[in-house]
């Protein structure tokens, strides 16, 4: 039997929501491993002057415990 734990973090990008989301992927890869999903809870942009400049998303990711 497997164990998994969550985080949540928070992602931004200057081209998608999608980009911001593999970006989160990447980061947590970095630090932990056996990431198995992203679940996305909330989706934001940064508007100036009518135009999104950055997507931001929130997210809890969940990954395999070793052991």
């Amino acid at each position: 039997m497997s164990m998994l734990k969550v985080i949540e973090v928070l992602a931004e990008s200057d081209k998608s929501w999608e980009d911001a989301a593999q970006y989160a992927v990447n980061k947590a890869n970095d630090s932990v491993r056996n990431v198995r999903s992203i679940y996305i809870k909330n989706f934001e942009a940064q508007v100036e002057k009518g135009k999104i400049k950055k997507y931001r998303i929130n997210a809890k990711i969940s990954f395999v415990l070793d052991g």
